[in-house]
C-alpha cells in the first residue's frame, strides 16, 4: 500500500469491527464482524467477509471514547472508535496499544507543527521564538524536531499537564496547546504547540494520555505523603528512615506501595528511588496543602 502520492501502509492486522452510532444514533444491536484491518497514512481499510469498507482519514473528526450501547460492546475492554461524525466505528485490534499507537503514528507521523521550546522553563518565561516542527510517535509519547535542528521529547511518563489557550503564534491569534513536563535534568518547562486544528486535535489527545498517568488522584495515607513530600524536599531515600523518624522496613513498604502506585520509579535495586511526573504532582499539591 504505498503510491506516488505518498502513501505508506502503517499496520496490517487481525481484529473485529463494528458500526457504535449509525446517523448519529447509538446502534442497539451491535454486531462485531471479524477480519482484516489495514491502516496507511491515508485511510483505515476494515476488510470482512461480506466486504470491505475504506475510511479516509481527512474525514476523521476524533478518536476514543467507549460506546458500550449492548454487552457485546461492554464485554470488549479495548478498542478505538473512529468518529466520522455521524457515525462512529469501532475496532478491535488483536494487539490493543500497537494498533491505537499505529492510528497516532498515521495521523500524526512526518506533520508538521509550529513549536515554542522551551515557553516556560523553571517557572522562568522565556523569550523563545516560534519556529516549525516536524511531529514523530514512539511508544514512549511524542517527539518533535524542530527547524533549529533542536529536538524535544514529549514522553508520555513525564506529562504532568495539558491546557489549551488562544496565543499569538507569528502575529496571528491561534489555539495553542501548553504541554508541562520535564526534560532529561528533570528541570520543569512548558512547549507551546499550534497547527491545524484537526492534526492539534490529535496531538492533544495523544499527550493527554500522559496526562492522565500523572493524574494526582491517588489513595495515600498520610506516611506515604510524609515520604513522598520528603523526595520531593530533595531527602535521599536512603536518609528517608532518620529524616522521618521511620523503621527502615516501614519506608521499603512504602517504597513498595509507591512503585506499585507508579508514583515513583525504582533507580536501582537496593532501593533508591525518584519522582517520577505524577510524584512531583501529589508531592507539590501535599506541600501546598500543608
Amino acid at each position: 500500500m504505498s503510491d506516488s502520492d505518498g502513501e505508506y501502509k502503517v499496520t496490517d492486522t487481525q481484529g473485529r469491527f463494528a458500526v457504535a452510532v449509525r446517523e448519529g444514533r447509538k446502534v442497539s444491536d451491535v454486531s462485531w464482524t471479524p477480519g482484516r484491518v489495514l491502516l496507511s497514512n491515508r485511510r483505515l481499510i476494515l476488510a470482512g467477509n461480506d466486504g470491505k469498507r475504506t475510511i479516509p482519514l481527512s474525514k476523521l473528526r476524533g478518536l476514543g471514547g467507549r460506546h458500550d450501547a449492548n454487552q457485546s460492546v461492554a464485554r470488549v475492554s479495548n478498542y478505538v472508535s473512529f468518529d466520522l461524525g455521524d457515525q462512529v466505528l469501532i475496532v478491535a485490534a488483536s494487539d490493543h496499544e500497537a494498533f491505537e499507537r499505529d492510528v497516532y503514528r498515521a495521523l500524526l507521523d512526518q506533520r508538521t507543527v509550529t513549536a515554542k521550546h522551551p515557553a516556560i522553563e523553571g517557572g522562568v518565561v522565556q523569550e523563545t521564538e516560534w519556529e516549525q516542527a516536524r511531529v514523530k510517535i514512539d511508544e514512549n509519547g511524542l517527539n518533535a524536531a524542530l527547524e533549529s535542528g533542536a529536538f524535544v521529547k514529549f514522553d508520555l511518563d513525564d506529562i504532568s499537564g495539558l491546557d489549551a489557550a488562544k496565543r499569538t503564534v507569528n502575529g496571528e491569534k491561534k489555539p495553542v496547546i501548553e504541554v508541562s513536563h520535564t526534560d532529561d535534568e528533570g528541570t520543569s518547562i512548558e512547549t507551546h504547540i499550534a497547527g491545524d486544528p484537526n492534526r492539534m486535535r490529535f496531538v492533544e489527545a495523544w499527550l493527554q494520555k500522559g496526562e492522565e498517568r500523572s493524574s494526582t488522584n491517588v489513595d495515600l495515607s498520610s506516611r506515604d505523603r510524609e515520604v513522598l513530600m520528603a523526595l520531593y524536599s530533595g531527602v535521599s531515600p536512603f536518609e528517608i528512615p532518620s529524616f522521618l523518624g521511620m523503621e527502615v522496613d516501614g519506608v521499603e513498604e512504602t517504597f513498595e506501595r509507591l512503585i506499585d502506585l507508579e508514583v515513583v520509579e525504582e533507580v536501582r535495586v537496593r532501593r533508591e528511588v525518584a519522582l517520577n511526573s505524577r510524584g512531583r504532582n501529589i508531592a507539590s499539591e501535599a506541600m501546598n496543602e500543608q
